[in-house]
């Protein structure tokens, strides 16, 4: 049989190419692994958030824990709006004046976030010595737009906001960082830079808090986040990424 002239390539990636085919159909080992991705993704959305086991996870950090208006998972994958706006009754939960909140948000990987959110906040804390940090909110049913109206309820300065990235048939776990200067209801998301693709094939802990700490304190000093922060730090070649395969760069997004 002669080489499959597609195998190297598949080695450097996980999108699905050069799958052959049985007939009118892909090979049957293709297939099922497809249809078990598919399983993962769906799985990944629908998983409920344990938030006990976050606020375990953190502790000694104070947690607080809180929900958007969307009552449940079905109505907030169909009102979108309702994820961005947070219940009357979590509103007392929120007081104080702080220079950064960070807020947990199950987004549409709760599976992601229960496995990536705890270690990379911690990795990121050990990089903001001196910072004024609000106890870490627990959001459910959220999009990233509720962080707004917790960090403006808090009086915070910032607002990194770690949610669950949309799964896809590669990942179903990734973990996306948003970060805002200012947060109150009605930014748009061009105010906001992103850090996605954190997961343990993707983004490490340690990169990714990196950036986060130093878009953090460009943002704090420069008194913005959005289009107009760059990550524009000198590009350091670590040995878990090949030099070939640039690191994602942060960048604003929805």
């Amino acid at each position: 049989m002669p080489p499959d002239p597609w195998a190297a390539l598949r080695a450097t990636t996980r999108a699905r190419i050069g799958l052959g085919r049985t007939g009118d159909a892909p090979p049957l080992r293709h297939l099922l692994d497809f249809q078990l991705a598919h399983a993962r993704a769906r799985d990944a959305v629908h998983t409920p958030l344990d938030t006990a086991a976050i606020a375990q996870a953190l502790a000694p950090l104070p947690t607080v824990t809180v929900r958007s208006q969307a009552a449940d998972r079905a109505t907030y994958l169909r009102r979108p709006d309702l994820g961005r706006q947070l219940d009357p009754a979590s509103h007392g939960a929120l007081t104080g004046i702080w220079d950064v909140v960070f807020v947990i948000a199950d987004g549409l990987s709760p599976v992601g976030v229960g496995r990536h959110a705890a270690p990379l906040l911690r990795a990121c804390l050990a990089r903001l010595p001196g910072w004024s940090v609000a106890p870490v909110v627990i959001a459910t049913q959220a999009r990233v737009a509720l962080g707004d109206d917790i960090g403006a309820r808090l009086d915070a300065q910032l607002c990194a906001m770690l949610i669950g990235e949309r799964p896809g048939l590669s990942v179903a776990d990734s973990l996306g960082v948003y970060l805002t200067y200012q947060p109150r209801p009605g930014r748009r998301d061009a105010q906001r830079n992103c850090i996605s693709n954190i997961h343990q094939d993707g983004l490490s802990y340690d990169a990714a808090a990196d950036m986060l700490a130093w878009l953090m304190t460009e943002a704090r000093a420069r008194k913005l986040t959005g289009v107009e922060l760059k990550d524009d730090r000198p590009a350091v070649v670590t040995a878990e990424r090949p030099s070939s395969l640039p690191a994602p760069a942060a960048h604003p997004s929805a």
